[in-house]
């Protein structure tokens, strides 16, 4: 079964410029994702796209191929990641003259993840062929709870009630508000570090989610998904000793 490996890495970045190329600990943070996938050992081959010759001179560097840059029409601010990842797919089916079975998308962003983290979401996806994976974490707020947004006539309420009522009158009565974070719903948020598709699910649906789609629950301490300054000095913080995240 061949199995592929894409790492995703604009070059134009707006909320942190240069994102891909910034340092942590003296390395590029594109190369923790590349090392973290060459050690996995798990990947037939481990693909980086960009539209960045920058970058793609870098991910070379540190042992990911890189042979095409990816056209502008993936690479601007309104284009889905989705379709940046089933571009490198199809790209690298024709290059390397071979049909993929599974894509595995590490997002450069978490730099975090373990490798046990990749394998066993990889595990868990086939164990019961899924059609599609992504990585959580267990969200700090909760829409039942302690989240508000306006309504029609832009009164505040809470983004669920129990009865997944809207209406204003009920979202702050006891009947209809859970009072207490531990009887609320478990939610999760997508942490942005790994996703898994099969072909047919990246190729031909157009739905992240569906009826074969499953979760991998990462702990919060790697899930930071860096998206500003604040978050990379947090996670240049945490990564003291890089040799923790290549087990």
């Amino acid at each position: 079964m061949s199995i592929i490996c894409t790492i995703c890495a604009r070059g134009g970045s707006k909320g942190l410029t240069d994102k891909a190329l910034r340092k942590v600990n003296r390395k590029p943070l594109i190369s923790y994702t590349i090392r973290q996938a060459i050690k996995s050992k798990i990947f037939d081959e481990i693909v980086v796209s960009t539209d960045s010759k920058k970058i793609q001179k870098i991910a070379k560097q540190y042992g990911a191929k890189s042979w095409f840059l990816r056209p502008k029409n993936f690479s601007n601010d309104k284009s889905s990641k989705l379709l940046a990842i089933r571009h490198a797919l199809i790209e690298s089916e024709n290059y390397f003259n071979k049909k993929i079975k599974i894509c595995v998308d590490l997002d450069i962003t978490a730099p975090l993840r373990k490798i046990a983290d990749i394998k066993n979401a990889l595990k868990k996806f086939k164990k019961k062929k899924y059609n599609n994976l992504f990585s959580v974490c267990s969200a700090k707020k909760n829409p039942y709870f302690n989240m508000v947004e306006f309504d029609r006539n832009k009164n505040v309420k809470l983004v669920k009630n129990k009865d997944n009522s809207n209406k204003f009158s009920r979202s702050f009565s006891s009947d209809y508000r859970i009072v207490r974070r531990q009887d609320a719903p478990l939610v999760y948020e997508m942490n942005a570090s790994i996703y898994i598709f099969t072909r047919d699910t990246l190729i031909n649906r157009k739905k992240l989610i569906n009826k074969k789609t499953t979760i991998f629950e990462m702990p919060r301490e790697r899930s930071i998904d860096i998206d500003d300054i604040y978050d990379l000095n947090l996670v240049r913080l945490l990564i003291k000793d890089d040799k923790k995240l290549f087990r």
